[in-house]
């Protein structure tokens, strides 16, 4: 692995830039290479997840922070290391890239790995603001249907997503007027959520702070920022960004939900008084087009409600938590039965999805079209908390107003 200095005097002579000719469809049982960027604790788990699929040689993590690198060795020990991403997208015999970086980043390592003709598998949320979400998708409408594209909202690809489709589109709900969801979480006394320490090699030595920076404001080096990014407006959008996203981009697939007219979110940092600048706890309340309100509320300080979502509708409900399933309204289904989906979520089964697509050309299960709708919708939801007022949608311009 490069050390820093030695990253530095090659970065000085200059990086060739290479783009890659688009895939075709390969063979079905044909291995695929594949890397990462940014190989943390969410980049390794889905690491894992890849390395567990048939037929997957990973060969290459890219990341800022040497210690990271290290690290990620020693889960494929024959794959090249990088702490600049460009060199990794610069491998054309990489066909398919995973990006878990910070937010923030999301934008400049998509639209570098699409430009470089990989295959990406996108963590969540797919775009931290609108103009980033316009520009990856002008990267990617230049490759639709030669690159293959999966958004990481892994329950799309679950079998509770079968089963609600199924649900759906029996006809036994009336018309939905209301989708309530709630994502509630606790820790000991003394561990805030997602507080991480910093560890002693997270130093301005190990890190290179201004590819973390990206296009986010110009800070001297500071390890909290870097290692807790969550915390920071600059590089996060909190729990709407980590967890509401998911919960929202299940239904927007399942019911093809477009993006809300109006959005508004209120809440505080009423718990974790840790230096976080996002909300430990909030609600966040989404009118949308098809005449439905979409709320979604969530605390760090009691996990009684865990997560569920309600879909509500004149003739029956869809209750989704561990399991789905569907309880009629009497009033209007008599003889209406309640029953529970059965569809089992096969193992790395949105990873797998990812390289069926790659290989054979099935649909991705979470395709861009969901992750951008998903995106304006959260970056409504944190510019309404931050602004302290209702944030509308203009379909023409493509704003937030």
């Amino acid at each position: 692995m490069d050390s820093r200095r030695n990253f530095i005097g090659k970065f000085g002579a200059g990086i060739a830039s290479t783009l890659a000719a688009p895939s075709t469809v390969l063979g079905a049982n044909e291995r695929l290479r594949v890397g990462i960027i940014g190989p943390g604790d969410r980049g390794m788990q889905i690491v894992h997840e890849a390395i567990g699929c048939p037929n997957i040689d990973f060969v290459a993590f890219a990341d800022i922070y040497t210690a990271r690198l290290e690290s990620a060795k020693k889960v494929s020990p024959q794959a090249k290391t990088y702490l600049d991403h460009r060199y990794l997208l610069d491998d054309k015999s990489i066909d398919a890239v995973l990006i878990a970086t910070p937010q923030h980043l999301h934008c400049e390592h998509f639209t570098a790995a699409i430009e470089a003709g990989k295959h990406v598998y996108q963590e969540k949320t797919m775009a931290f603001t609108v103009d980033h979400a316009k520009r990856m998708r002008a990267a990617y409408e230049k490759v639709k249907g030669k690159q293959v594209v999966q958004i990481g909202h892994q329950s799309c690809s679950s079998g509770l997503m079968k089963d609600a489709q199924a649900m759906l589109g029996q006809n036994i709900l009336g018309k939905v007027t209301a989708i309530h969801g709630h994502m509630y979480r606790n820790t000991p006394h003394g561990k805030p959520q997602w507080s991480r320490p910093i560890d002693p090699g997270m130093t301005a030595e190990n890190i290179l702070w201004s590819k973390f920076l990206g296009e986010a404001p110009k800070r001297d080096f500071d390890p909290q920022r870097y290692i807790n990014w969550r915390f920071f407006w600059d590089y996060s959008g909190g729990n709407v960004y980590e967890n509401m996203c998911h919960q929202v981009s299940f239904w927007y697939k399942a019911m093809n939900l477009q993006i809300p007219k109006a959005v508004t979110m209120t809440g505080g940092v009423y718990l974790w008084k840790d230096g976080r600048e996002v909300p430990d706890t909030m609600n966040v309340s989404m009118e949308h087009p098809e005449e439905l309100l979409f709320t979604w509320d969530s605390g760090f300080g009691n996990m009684r409600l865990g997560a569920t979502e309600d879909i509500l509708g004149t003739d029956g409900t869809i209750q989704k938590g561990q399991q789905i399933r569907y309880l009629p309204e009497k009033v209007n289904r008599p003889r209406g039965e309640e029953f529970t989906g059965q569809t089992r979520t096969e193992p790395r089964a949105h990873m797998q999805n990812f390289f069926d697509a790659i290989r054979t050309g099935v649909p991705t299960n979470c395709p861009f079209e969901v992750g951008f709708r998903t995106s304006i919708a959260c970056r409504m939801s944190v510019e309404s908390y931050r602004q302290g007022r209702t944030m509308r949608w203009d379909s023409t311009k493509e704003e937030i107003v």
